[in-house]
């Protein structure tokens, strides 16, 4: 079944459409709600939230070509764990790593391409929520600070702060791993 056809089926309330673009896209959608939370029961849960508000907004989605339905269902799914934090007051409880520089040396791009993905998306979820959060908005959705300040209640220079510390941690981390395995 095309994108298309599966999110017709899925504006029609077609439960074969649901079960079929939960299984095509669950993985991915574990993926993005993990690179948030952090931790997998969390995500799982974020996730299950995600895929109920999918099925009851389909009358608001308007297809736009190919990738548009994955597109909208990952900003969906990011909304839901947004929404999670400011509820649960996450990113006042954020933890703080005080000894994480501000100035860091950003390791070289060749050197970061010879370190797994999976491990460099276990350092970004091994970092305070905070870090990882505004880390998340920045770098892979691209959202200015001021985006990130209004989507979780924080001003632009926590963000821009948030954003150095998590870089910070993650040179020191990408460095170490270089210095073991190259």
């Amino acid at each position: 079944m095309e994108e298309q056809e599966l999110a017709e089926g899925c504006r029609q309330g077609n439960r074969f459409a649901y079960k079929e673009l939960y299984e095509r896209y669950a993985g991915r959608m574990l993926g993005v709600c993990l690179r948030y939370a952090g931790n997998r029961e969390t995500a799982e849960d974020l996730m299950h939230d995600g895929f109920l508000k999918i099925f009851a907004s389909f009358d608001k989605f308007s297809w736009r070509g190919e990738g548009s339905l994955r597109a909208w269902m990952e900003r969906i799914m990011v909304n839901i764990v947004l929404q999670y934090f400011r509820k649960n007051d996450v990113m006042n409880y954020a933890d703080t790593l005080d000894h994480t520089p501000q100035a860091y040396e950003e390791p070289d791009a060749s050197d970061i391409d010879l370190i797994p993905q999976e491990v460099l998306m276990k350092y970004i979820g091994e970092l305070p929520t905070g870090y990882r959060t505004v880390f998340n908005l920045y770098v892979i959705e691209g959202k200015s600070h001021k985006e990130i300040a209004d989507l979780l209640g924080i001003n632009e220079k926590s963000s821009a702060s948030q954003l150095a510390r998590a870089k910070a941690t993650l040179a020191t981390k990408v460095r170490e791993w270089i210095r073991k395995n190259a």
